[in-house]
């Protein structure tokens, strides 16, 4: 079973985190006729490729799942995670498959070969399932200025965990993400959308599981689908990540 892992949350760790913002930026042009959200799952777990996509497709919307090929098919504490034939039903509906790494790996931590071998691996697997992975979520959150600057030069655009809106101008390298994770997850990401359409910005919200009883980085199907209603409903346009990146 894939067990959880805690990235660095020392000082230094934060620290580092926050400088990378700092560097290797890479502005993004963005057009937006209306304020945006995109909904976006990391890790793929089963029920993010079902009741996730389902709760998207209902509302004749599509989100950008982040995908390691590495975890195909196996139990992890989220969960069994999506297999092969799920990520390609994805694609087949519309939705957009992104990469995460073949095996969730610490962008941070990992020597550069390493890495780009980790990428190239889950680049071609997901390649073979029908998808283009031109986007990227680093795993944990986890970056550093060396592997901003590598990841930069593959992807369109990067995305991180730090709370934040995107404007014109904003770091495709270091894109902000809000969570719908834990108990006060559907309330805080309900912010976010309302702060959104007073700035009139880009919102990317993340989760992981999608279920009845999700884990601690997970929400339920109801929480997700009251949380595109409201984005609907406050006038809001539901895009992928690459979608309103290419716009």
């Amino acid at each position: 079973m894939i067990q959880p892992y805690t990235p660095d949350v020392s000082l230094m760790g934060k620290l580092r985190r926050r400088f990378a913002r700092l560097t290797h930026q890479r502005p993004a042009q963005l057009d937006l006729t209306q304020p945006t959200v995109s909904f976006t799952f990391d890790d793929i777990p089963a029920s993010a490729a079902h009741a996730g996509a389902a709760a998207l497709e209902k509302h004749d919307a599509r989100g950008t799942f982040y995908v390691c090929a590495g975890l195909f098919g196996q139990e992890g504490h989220m969960g069994r995670f999506a297999d092969a034939a799920e990520i390609s039903g994805l694609v087949d509906q519309g939705h957009e498959v992104a990469g995460h790494t073949l095996n969730h790996v610490d962008c941070h931590l990992t020597a550069p070969a390493d890495l780009d071998a980790d990428l190239d691996a889950n680049d071609t697997a997901l390649r073979h399932l029908g998808a283009l992975p031109a986007h990227f979520a680093y795993p944990y959150g986890e970056v550093s200025p060396r592997a901003k600057k590598q990841l930069g030069a593959r992807y369109a655009s990067l995305r991180g965990v730090h709370k934040g809106l995107v404007h014109d101008g904003g770091d495709r390298n270091q894109l902000p993400g809000v969570g719908i994770e834990g108990a006060d997850g559907e309330l805080v990401a309900r912010s976010w959308i309302d702060r959104t359409v007073a700035e009139k910005a880009w919102l990317i919200l993340y989760t992981h599981d999608v279920r009845e009883t999700p884990s601690p980085w997970g929400c339920t199907p109801d929480a997700l689908e009251r949380l595109i209603v409201h984005a609907r409903a406050v006038g809001c346009d539901i895009r992928t990540v690459g979608e309103v990146l290419s716009a």
